[in-house]
């Protein structure tokens, strides 16, 4: 293979992108060279979206999230320099493609574990990496979420008091991690059971002031009185508090309900 640095540069860190925000395992997503059964095709061909550059990449997403073996075969190829491919307009259009596919394999939007089952396919790693998707989406939603605690609750704290200032800012910032997760994490859209799900994660929300009052606490009767302490102290415990909400999320608050 020869190419030059410019699109060696732009090639790696495109497939390096693939590979952690998709969780993929295969290592070139837009080399040129791909075969596909005809069954296959049939039922994978379908779920692609895209007819541009992205194409190649969701097809291969999409088939190994359904079970499919990919198997990757070196190929000889020399780059043309006088490509007339448009790398950043290309470049913005991949990353868009890559947030659309993410955010429709997250809440199981794209039946690929049942392409996998009419294929003969069907395994653990069939619908692989939603799960992962998912604690990526939440881990980016939760540290906002404690950073806007922390800078709320700095904020309220003289005014207030700690116990307070505690309260509200887990109040304020539950409500906003609810209506994000529900949207970014989840998937779920419209206003279909929107204040259930704020009303369970209301509920949520009570055991983590439970703990994070409990924490309070153990603070002050320590003999510690410090800002610096309690924000420290307060940030653990939120951060235990999160991993709690995920789990409730994922079982209890944003479970799809059979109608």
């Amino acid at each position: 293979m020869v190419r030059g640095p410019r699109r060696e540069v732009i090639s790696r860190g495109y497939n390096l992108l693939v590979k952690g925000a998709l969780r993929t395992r295969f290592s070139d997503a837009q080399c040129g060279f791909k075969a596909i059964r005809r069954d296959v095709a049939r039922e994978v061909l379908p779920l692609v979206e895209d007819d541009a550059w992205f194409f190649d990449t969701e097809l291969l997403v999409l088939a190994e999230r359904a079970g499919l073996r990919i198997h990757e075969v070196p190929v000889d190829w020399v780059d043309d320099p006088d490509s007339r491919v448009d790398i950043l307009r290309t470049a913005y259009d991949d990353v868009r493609g890559i947030i659309r596919l993410g955010r429709n394999l997250v809440p199981g939007r794209l039946p690929v574990a049942d392409v996998s089952e009419r294929l003969g396919r069907a395994s653990a790693d069939a619908g692989a990496g939603r799960l992962g998707l998912q604690v990526a989406m939440f881990g980016l939603v939760g540290i906002a979420s404690t950073v806007a605690y922390a800078v709320v609750y700095l904020l309220l704290r003289d005014w207030t008091g700690a116990w307070t200032a505690n309260a509200l800012a887990l109040l304020l910032t539950a409500i906003g991690n609810t209506a994000a997760n529900r949207r970014l994490t989840f998937g779920v859209r419209g206003r279909r059971d929107a204040l259930r799900h704020q009303v369970q994660g209301l509920v949520v929300f009570g055991i983590g002031l439970a703990v994070t009052s409990l924490a309070i606490w153990v603070v002050h009767a320590a003999g510690s009185d410090t800002h610096a302490v309690e924000v420290a102290v307060l940030t653990v415990a939120n951060l235990a508090v999160t991993v709690m909400r995920f789990v409730a999320m994922r079982t209890w608050v944003f479970v799809r309900r059979r109608r």
